[in-house]
């Protein structure tokens, strides 16, 4: 890493068991894994920041506004089902508990630096998506990108329609 100034910072946004093999799986999700690794082993032999994101649930999750939207238990904190799939998994990059769907906490991440940020993960209609708004609502005039190559949403026709939505707030879309 480059000290407290990254020139690029890729989010790989909830890339967990739970989405890639478990209870909440698609296909689509599966299918970007190798194109995620390719671009983490990228970004860290480049000397950039990789961030993972975790989907973080407690035992009551049905008792939340979520599991009552959702009503599928996932990503709850301790399990096999909330770590980072391990053909991806960085022990040494910084791993980010995140309640909700977006991380609220971006500014305090990036105090320090004004990082050019580009986004991976899943699901790209949920929490791709609010985490790209985020991000581009703290830092506006920072470079977002989400790659589309490296996202699946809970639905092919969600995930293109996120990615719409993305483009038209000014993320930069790349890898259609």
């Amino acid at each position: 890493m480059k000290g407290t100034e990254f020139m690029k910072v890729l989010t790989v946004v909830d890339m967990q068991n739970d989405f890639i093999t478990g209870v909440l799986v698609t296909k689509e999700a599966a299918a970007v894994l190798p194109n995620i690794k390719k671009k983490i082993d990228a970004y860290i032999a480049a000397g950039d920041e990789v961030i993972f994101t975790r989907d973080t649930h407690e035992e009551n999750y049905l008792e939340t506004n979520e599991g009552r939207h959702l009503p599928v238990p996932h990503c709850v904190k301790g399990t096999d089902g909330w770590q980072i799939v391990k053909e991806i998994d960085r022990p040494d990059c910084k791993h980010i508990d995140k309640p909700t769907f977006g991380y609220i906490h971006w500014a305090e991440q990036f105090k320090d630096s004004s990082p050019e940020i580009e986004i991976v993960g899943v699901c790209t209609d949920i929490c791709v998506i609010s985490n790209a708004l985020i991000l581009k609502a703290v830092f506006p005039e920072t470079d977002i990108s989400v790659d589309a190559g490296c996202c699946a949403g809970v639905t092919p026709e969600t995930h293109r329609a996120a990615l719409t939505a993305m483009k038209a707030c000014q993320v930069n879309v790349i890898g259609e």
